[in-house]
Parts: structure tokens; C-alpha cells; sequence
């Protein structure tokens, strides 16, 4: 059939930029082709990855099956009450290109999110979060068509089980739906967000407090922390913030009065995966073109002809020595296939 191709590179795909390909690839701009697609591709092909704007995730071999890439666009006003307004947008969509739109409009409930990589659909599937702020506190409902059946289902926001990072579509329903729109409930009336002290910091010497202050604020703090995937290979934060029993982080913090946490509940902290890793040695680190981003220990970085598998092995050795050295576990942020 016309959509599918065979034997396709994926370097430009993704924002690490390894050298891998998919053994089948189809791009898909309507709910039609995906049918169509899913109807006709071949059996060999049993797995099947949706792979939008590729900013988390991390291949460490070539793809065997089948890889669909999602190019549907569009956003628009649906409904609004006295307070709230619902945008739907198509799940290709740029993730900053919304949250620019939302903010020029005067919608609030996306600032927060500013500059992070990546599409619409993404921002469901890892539950994208920043400075007290996830996407699952404006989702109201998911648009989806399942892999197996080509039905087209709905989600509603608790239906999509989101957590920390993560969604019914990170896992449950990992490579079983294709998501085609998200429906965002935004406010008329923003609250600004700015519990967090370096963003809270950054507004105080903003002449008015608003969302498009707040969205220039978080824009400058992450292009200070954070590498531009254009320029240098990375999927963001690498690690979760772990989340830990009280007692060993008190344990932790006997040795280290400098460890910073978060009370999450009485009997749990979350504890900044960074802070762990730097004090580890691994800031700066570099082990042939892998590395740990100078200015933020959670992002691992490919300086140029990295394999997916040597970032890996990176990754497997900061969480080992974390481990040995505190006790604490830590989790991938990133997809690794």
C-alpha cells in the first residue's frame, strides 16, 4: 500500500539522533489512513510504535516492526462556560506551539509547561509535568483509535490513569492505541502557579505577573539548564524524581544535611534524582560521544555518534552507583526500546 515503507531511517525522528531504522513506517495525517493502514500492513510486523515528535524515548537497535508516525494538526475552541475554554488539538501538534497559542489567547493552565519538547499526543502519554504543573490537571478527555480493533475510543481524564510521569498509555495501554486529539479544560481566570522557588524567583522582578510572564520566565530558566535538542542529542530529564520512605530519606539526610526533598505524604519524600547524581561525580561526565549535560545531571546528552545502546550503558551505571551509594532506585523517565 502507498502509506507503507520499508527500511527507514529514524535518526531525524527522534531527538537523540541515533542511527536506527524501522523495518516497516508509515505517516499517517487522517483517522482514514490509520484504518486503512492497520487493515493492510503486513503480519510479520507484529509490533507497533507510534512515534510522534520522538523527545522521549531512546532506541538501542533498530525497530522490527512497524513504526506509524502521526502527522494530523489542528487546534480550535470547542466549548466555553464562564470560566473555562476547551481546545482540541490534533495529537501532532507542536507541544510549545499550543502552549504559545493557549498563552496569546489568554487561556491559562499551560504556562508552566513552556519549552518542552515534543507533540500534543506525548503530553498524555508521560503526563509532562513542570514547576507544579502537570498536563493531567487539563486534560478532560482523550481521543484515541485502538491498534487491534481500529476503534475509535474515547478517554476521559480519570479513565487515563495518570501518575507521576506516567498514563494508562505508558503502560496498560502501551502500543495499543494511537492517540488522534487531546481536549484541554483552560481557564479564562488564570491562577498562576509559582510554587517552585526558582520560578517564583524569576517573577519577582516581572513588571506584571501574568501567564505570559510566567511562560517568558520558565522559557529562560529551562534554555539555562537544558540543551536544545537541535543542537545536541537529548530526551529531556533521562530520571524520575524518586520517591522514597521517610525514613530513609531521613537516614540519607543525617549524612547529607544538604539534601534537599519534598514531602509528598506523611510517609513519603520525593527527592531530586539531580541532586543524587551529582553527588555521585556524574555532572559533566562524558564516556565517548554519551555524556551527562553540564548544567542539569538529569539529562543525558549524545555529543554526536553516540549509539542508543552506549547511552543506555550510561544510564545503567548512574543508576547502579546511586543505588550503592544512597540506597535509592532510580526509574527511567525516557522509553527505551
Amino acid at each position: 500500500m502507498s502509506l507503507l515503507q520499508k527500511n527507514v531511517s529514524l535518526k531525524s525522528l527522534h531527538t537523540f539522533g541515533t542511527d536506527v531504522s524501522a523495518r516497516y513506517y508509515a505517516q499517517v495525517a487522517h483517522v482514514e489512513d490509520l484504518l486503512d493502514l492497520l487493515s493492510n500492513y503486513p503480519a510479520e510486523a507484529e509490533d507497533i510504535l507510534v512515534l510522534g515528535g520522538g523527545s522521549n524515548l531512546l532506541f538501542t537497535r533498530d525497530y522490527e516492526g512497524l513504526v506509524i508516525h502521526p502527522s494530523m494538526l489542528g487546534k480550535e475552541v470547542v466549548r466555553e462556560t464562564d470560566q473555562h475554554v476547551f481546545v482540541r488539538a490534533s495529537a501532532a501538534e507542536d507541544w510549545d506551539g499550543l502552549v504559545a497559542w493557549s498563552v496569546s489567547k489568554g487561556y491559562g493552565g499551560l504556562e508552566n509547561l513552556s519549552l518542552i519538547p515534543g507533540r500534543v499526543g506525548a503530553s498524555v502519554v508521560q503526563n509532562i509535568g513542570a514547576y507544579g504543573v502537570e498536563v493531567a490537571d487539563v486534560v478532560d478527555r482523550v481521543e484515541a483509535v485502538s491498534l487491534q480493533t481500529g476503534e475509535q475510543v474515547i478517554f476521559r481524564n480519570e479513565e487515563c490513569t495518570f501518575a507521576y510521569r506516567d498514563s494508562y498509555f505508558k503502560h496498560q495501554g502501551r502500543d495499543s492505541y494511537m492517540i488522534t486529539s487531546v481536549l484541554y479544560k483552560l481557564t479564562k481566570e488564570p491562577v498562576l502557579c509559582l510554587e517552585y522557588s526558582d520560578l517564583s524567583a524569576a517573577m519577582e522582578s516581572c513588571p506584571q505577573a501574568d501567564i505570559a510572564a510566567v511562560r517568558r520566565a520558565v522559557i529562560d530558566i529551562r534554555k539555562k539548564k537544558l540543551p536544545d535538542p537541535a543542537e545536541v542529542g537529548n530526551a529531556g530529564s533521562f530520571f524520575k524524581n524518586p520517591v522514597v520512605p521517610k525514613v530513609l530519606y531521613d537516614r540519607i539526610k543525617d549524612e547529607f544535611p544538604d539534601l534537599p526533598g519534598h514531602r509528598v505524604s506523611a510517609d513519603m519524600v520525593k527527592i531530586p534524582a539531580a541532586w543524587l547524581i551529582q553527588q555521585c561525580g556524574w555532572k559533566g561526565k562524558r564516556v565517548g560521544d554519551a555524556g551527562v549535560y553540564p548544567h542539569q545531571p538529569l539529562v543525558l546528552v549524545n555529543y554526536g555518534h553516540a549509539s542508543g545502546k552506549e547511552i543506555f550503558d550510561l544510564s545503567q551505571r548512574i543508576m547502579w552507583s546511586v543505588e550503592s551509594e544512597f540506597g535509592v532506585t532510580l526509574d527511567t523517565e525516557v522509553n527505551v526500546f
